[in-house]
């Protein structure tokens, strides 16, 4: 059974870090083996330059995987990054970011995503990321 946005909502604020809360991420959608999440532009999320600091990009393509995961799996499982790798392509500049997290391979264990990061239907960011489900 696949959680609803609302539901995907109450894992964020029931199961995350204070400081990632502070990001602001919200839900939108969730799928079979996917979820999308908006994370609101900020000048507190800002570097120097005025671009998106890619600190908030990784953390944003994370929380998201974890939202996926608790989509397919119909419920909040208790998992840990494995690994994350991140590509930047162009900076986040007064706009909000979609953030894509799509499952390519769920396991018994493991789970494997991708996840795009859009800004004004550009892709912004890209990242793979890899969890154990404990």
């Amino acid at each position: 059974m696949t959680l609803s946005a609302a539901d995907g909502n109450a894992i964020l604020n029931e199961n995350f870090a204070p400081w990632v809360r502070e990001l602001g991420l919200v839900v939108e959608e969730t799928g079979d083996l996917m979820a999308v999440l908006r994370l609101p532009w900020s000048t507190r999320l800002a570097r120097q330059g005025g671009a998106m600091c890619g600190q908030a990009l990784m953390a944003a393509a994370d929380t998201a995987t974890v939202i996926a995961v608790s989509a397919a799996r119909g419920e909040f499982v208790p998992m840990t990054t494995v690994q994350q790798s991140s590509t930047f392509q162009r900076p986040v500049v007064d706009a909000d970011v979609l953030v894509t997290a799509t499952l390519t391979k769920l396991g018994r264990t493991l789970a494997f995503a991708e996840v795009a990061m859009t800004a004004g239907g550009n892709v912004a960011a890209h990242a793979t990321t890899v969890y154990a489900l404990l």
